[in-house]
């Protein structure tokens, strides 16, 4: 870590001290020292306080005996004292006239060693599609190395007043977009040479009346990340809620001893630009102050937390080109989202002491048009193709991402529906610094294979189950190992599976 403002009190301070001295013992090394007088005591070059005095009239200070008159002339007067330096500024003053600013460094390095048994997934899995068995990636497995969830931020720190108190976020990872996917170009520039991307980014201004956050971080909906379950692997996990939208976020928390109740509304970025509408999602959020559980939120944040319940909503709008060669009109049509979010410490803890600590969490979450708000979900739904008049077809390229709406042959258009709920659950073992963590989710559609979409094609059920062991050797080092069983059920029927083997190593700072 590091603070700016601090190092900015100390430099010119020191700087100042040092001048001072420098420039007197400069002004005296140039002084001649006189000659001695005959029959008296060396004139000393820079007066000095005597002893005591034994005399009542004796001066504080002694001056030396007049030296003759030959001698007088020749020596030059003896310096004066040089003045104290002025004392330095407060600290208080030289932080506000250096810097307003406190900015704080953090973030972690991982590296990640990824065993699946399918070629379906990059590092995050998410909600992608498994091969499909009978294909080559099903029946052949992937071995990956990567650091490119390694992470680095900056939290800032700023001018406040009585009533305004302000701060700011900046986070960047390396998992970003690319290019092109291995194997299409070159699979160690891929891995070894990953681009930087925004994880967080935002501002926030704090008031006894509202606190306003303009920026990217965690949604609204889901009470993103308070409700996050542990796990060594990249989340989001399969069937957990997990977006970082552009963001304006109204809220208010209203405190007591007992409980803090905090209400949030939001316009956040929308799943469809040409929607011509921001996502609007709102929230309520109630905490229990006196009841603590020590928990793990993803693989390397590790905090004391109060129990909490929570439930948020979205609405959405979607406007759609019509189904047609050459579109000249749209089709519309809404959708919402759903979730009730839960933390609760079965064994509380304390920060210091937090041996046995149990916690667990949920989230059940519910809606139409709404695949967006996981991680990577479509489902395999795209858009049928368009028949012409001499019985070809040809594409039909949309406005809008797959997997949120489609068109029926008719060219009437629908929202997809999904369902979903994880639960996770993190224990705090008394010796080793150990703890282990697990999680089950289960996500349903029942209209996926409605529209004409091939029964082979789309998904309509997905379970993820899996097992977490996580070591803290020393402050700051973290291992951690996971067993993980990926299963999707396409609309005829047929599973696809695929099991991950993770170890992971992290440097958090």
């Amino acid at each position: 870590m590091c603070d700016v403002s601090a190092r900015a009190m100390t430099i010119p301070r020191v700087s100042f001290v040092a001048l001072i001295l420098t420039a007197s013992r400069v002004g005296l090394a140039q002084v001649p020292a006189a000659p001695p007088a005959p029959a008296e005591p060396t004139v000393p070059t820079v007066p000095a306080l005597p002893p005591e005095p034994a005399l009542p009239a004796a001066p504080a200070v002694v001056e030396p005996a007049p030296a003759p008159a030959a001698a007088a002339a020749a020596s030059p007067a003896p310096p004066q004292q040089p003045p104290a330096p002025p004392a330095p500024p407060p600290t208080s003053a030289l932080m506000n006239v250096v810097s307003k600013f406190t900015v704080q460094l953090y973030g972690f390095v991982e590296l990640d060693m990824i065993h699946d048994s399918t070629q379906s997934f990059n590092e995050v899995a998410g909600d992608a599609l498994i091969a499909r068995p009978g294909t080559y990636g099903a029946e052949h497995s992937r071995m990956m190395f990567s650091v490119r969830n390694s992470r680095i931020g900056l939290r800032v720190g700023g001018p406040s007043t009585s009533d305004i108190k302000t701060s700011a976020l900046i986070e960047m990872d390396f998992l970003g977009n690319q290019p092109s996917n291995p194997p299409a170009t070159n699979e160690a520039a891929f891995f070894t040479n990953p681009t930087y991307r925004v994880r967080h980014a935002w501002m926030k201004l704090e008031t006894p009346v509202v606190d306003v956050l303009a920026g990217q971080t965690w949604g609204l909906f889901g009470w993103q990340a308070y409700f996050d379950p542990a796990s060594v692997q990249i989340q989001g996990l399969p069937g957990e809620v997990f977006t970082r939208p552009a963001q304006l976020r109204l809220s208010h928390t209203f405190k007591s001893e007992p409980v803090n109740l905090e209400l949030a509304v939001a316009a956040s970025r929308p799943p469809q630009r040409d929607g011509d509408a921001p996502d609007g999602q709102g929230g309520l959020r109630l905490m229990f102050n006196e009841w603590k559980g020590y928990r793990t939120v993803g693989s390397a944040g590790t905090s004391l937390d109060s129990a909490a319940l929570g439930v948020s909503g979205a609405v959405r709008n979607f406007t759609v080109m019509e189904y047609s060669a050459t579109p000249a009109s749209s089709e519309h049509a809404t959708g919402w989202a759903l979730s009730f979010d839960a933390l609760l410490p079965v064994v509380p803890a304390s920060k210091e002491h937090h041996d046995n600590a149990l916690t667990v969490t949920g989230s059940f979450a519910t809606g139409t048009g709404n695949s967006d708000l996981y991680t990577g979900l479509s489902g395999g739904v795209g858009f049928p193709r368009i028949t012409n008049p001499d019985g070809t077809t040809t594409a039909f390229t949309p406005n809008i991402d797959n997997g949120l709406v489609t068109y029926d042959a008719a060219g009437n258009l629908h929202t997809i529906d999904w369902s979903s709920y994880i639960f996770g659950a993190q224990y705090f073992l008394p010796f080793g610094h150990l703890w282990v963590s697990g999680n089950y989710s289960h996500m349903h559609s029942p209209n996926t294979d409605d529209f004409g979409a091939a029964p082979a094609s789309v998904m309509t059920d997905s379970t993820f189950i899996d097992g977490n062991l996580f070591w803290d050797p020393l402050e700051g080092v973290r291992f951690g190992g996971e067993y993980a069983h990926f299963e999707q059920q396409y609309a005829d029927k047929v599973k696809a599976k695929n099991e991950r083997i993770q170890v992971s190593a992290f440097y958090i700072f």
